[in-house]
């Protein structure tokens, strides 16, 4: 008997046969490219919309505070959607396609890693971050779902969640960010 749509056991079966067949590799290659940017001592600059703006917050806020309470060492993350101020004034002022690149102007370094997320792996303000972001000799990592999207295409490494499904896309992309922090924190010393 199949479980009902909708059902808890019906949701965590399709994040178990998804997670089964993710590609480690890349989460692996993922992982790797975060922690060379904090040994580094580079930023990590992670962005996106909607739920991916918070998915940002949330890993920024695990990394910053866990990893360098485990290990001494700065972690230098920072999101690019927590001042809505800043936001809202690119947004009014120039378009709201550009609200992550104009940030980008004023703080990326070479060497800086970017973390875009987006879903859809379609969002315009994404991918012109993305493309500001390789132009001007960061590192880019796309997290995103369904079929990727451009940003599956420009982002220098990918991490595709291969789900036409939001919110299984959204869950992964927090594994993804707590696999970092856990083996950041245990590799510290």
């Amino acid at each position: 008997m199949n479980p009902k749509t909708g059902s808890a056991q019906s949701y965590t079966q399709k994040l178990a046969q998804l997670l089964g067949r993710l590609d480690f590799a890349a989460l692996d290659a993922g992982v790797d490219v975060v922690e060379k940017a904090w040994r580094d001592g580079k930023q990590i600059i992670v962005l996106g919309n909607g739920g991916s703006s918070l998915t940002a917050l949330h890993l920024v806020n695990d990394w910053n505070k866990s990893i360098f309470l485990s290990s001494g060492i700065p972690f230098r993350g920072r999101t690019l959607v927590d001042n809505v101020g800043l936001i809202m004034s690119y947004a009014n002022d120039l378009a709201f396609e550009d609200i992550f690149a104009e940030q980008l102007k004023n703080i990326l370094m070479p060497g800086d890693l970017v973390i875009a997320l987006s879903g859809s792996g379609n969002s315009e303000n994404v991918i012109r971050a993305v493309d500001y972001a390789n132009a001007h000799g960061a590192i880019t990592l796309g997290l995103c779902g369904y079929r990727g999207g451009r940003l599956k295409e420009r982002a220098q490494q990918v991490i595709w969640v291969d789900a036409d499904d939001m919110q299984l896309s959204e869950d992964v992309h927090f594994i993804f960010g707590h696999i970092v922090m856990q083996r950041l924190c245990a590799g510290a010393h």
